[in-house]
Order: structure tokens, then C-alpha cells, then sequence
């Protein structure tokens, strides 16, 4: 075995080299995980925990699929919650979303605290701390369950908001970002479908990333 990284901004700070070449590393935050690694974006070094380009991969998923991951690290994939809560449990990860519409357009949200509570607390969200240009439709979840379709953690609501957003998010009193959701083709609009509200309302968006990278 060679080097142990523990994440992407490990790889890129012991190998310098390394900076600019996206693509997919293995790193041991917890067990041996496959993760694309962000090495070029405002500096690089960018742990992928989310990342959706198409729908090849169906987002709809349990809880214990959520807790453990699944997709295609090389396009479409949830790194799992285990792994999002060993990566963020010391508090020192920041948070990068970036988003893109059907027409091309891009923004993005940054976060300064990012961290998620372990599965007895139901992967708790804390986050805080906005810039950028997408507007900030995360904050509004900070200090929510995660909810999956089998597993309604969203007490604010009657019924479930997994199931009526058809996705798996921190939902309270259902939403107001959903990367999650439907996957669509097109730029329509609808609540179920990934969307961010304070960009461009509930309108489908083609592509999303959320990348976490230690603050030290």
C-alpha cells in the first residue's frame, strides 16, 4: 500500500504535484473510499461529497444507502454520511456548492462552517457562514435531520417531505435547495427537482457539486 490520505486537501498539500489534476483519488477518512478529487477550483484540494451531471444515476434512495454512499465517483454520486460526518466531525471543513443551469449559466455558494451530526442524530446539518454569487438557500436547513424516503426525519411537516420532494435532504418544513431531487432534462420547474431557490427559484438545475476542503 502506498500513502494514506485521509482527504483531497491531504493529497494536495503533501504532493504539491498534484494541484490542477482533477479526477478520482482514494482517500481512508474512515475505510478506503473512491472520491473525485476538485484540484484546480480556487485553489483545489476539494473533497467531492456530491455530484450530479446527467441522470444516469437514480437519487431516490434509502437511508441506508445514503448512509453509505453509491453512484459513479467519476460523474454522479453521494460519497455517503458516514463518510460526511467522519470528514466534517472535527469542525473544520468549509463548504463549496457550485451550480449550473441548462442554459449554462453558473453561480456558486460558499460556507465557512460545514459540519454534519453522527446517525444517532440523524446526520444533523449545522452550516453558516455564506458568500458567492447563488444567494444562500443552505442556511435555512442548518439544524435539520436528514430525511430520506424511508426515513421522514422532518418534524415541521405533515407527511413527508422526501417523498413529496422525491429526493433525500436536511428538509424543514420541506425546502428551500433540494440537489438531491429529480433528476430533469430540461429547465422546468418544480420543488422535487434540484433545485436552489435563492438562484433561479424551483427551476431544474442540469448540474451540482458540493465539495468540502479543510479550513487549516
Amino acid at each position: 500500500m502506498g500513502k494514506i490520505y485521509y482527504d483531497c486537501s491531504d493529497i494536495l498539500q503533501r504532493d504539491p504535484s498534484k494541484k490542477g489534476e482533477d479526477g478520482v483519488y482514494v482517500i481512508y477518512p474512515d475505510t478506503r473510499r473512491e472520491v473525485y478529487c476538485d484540484m484546480m477550483t480556487d485553489g483545489g484540494g476539494w473533497t467531492v461529497i456530491q455530484k450530479r451531471q446527467d441522470g444516469d444515476v437514480d437519487f431516490y434512495r434509502t437511508w441506508i444507502e445514503y448512509k453509505h454512499g453509491f453512484g459513479n465517483v467519476s460523474n454522479n454520486y453521494w460519497i455517503g454520511n458516514e463518510a460526511i460526518h467522519t470528514l466534517t466531525k472535527d469542525k473544520n471543513q468549509e463548504l463549496r456548492v457550485d451550480l449550473q443551469r441548462h442554459n449554462g449559466e453558473k453561480a456558486h455558494a460558499m460556507y465557512t462552517t460545514f459540519y454534519i451530526g453522527d446517525e444517532d442524530n440523524k446526520y444533523t446539518l449545522t452550516v453558516s457562514g455564506y458568500s458567492g454569487t447563488a444567494g444562500d438557500s443552505l442556511t435555512w436547513h442548518s439544524g435539520s435531520r436528514f430525511s430520506t424516503k424511508d426515513q421522514d426525519n422532518d418534524y415541521k411537516t405533515d407527511g413527508s417531505c422526501a417523498i413529496m420532494r422525491h429526493g433525500a435532504w436536511w428538509y424543514s418544513n420541506c425546502l428551500k435547495s433540494n440537489l438531491n431531487g429529480e433528476y430533469a432534462q430540461s429547465a422546468v420547474f418544480g420543488w422535487n427537482y434540484p433545485v436552489w431557490e435563492n438562484w433561479k427559484s424551483d427551476e431544474a438545475l442540469k448540474q451540482t457539486v458540493m465539495m468540502i476542503r479543510n479550513k487549516s
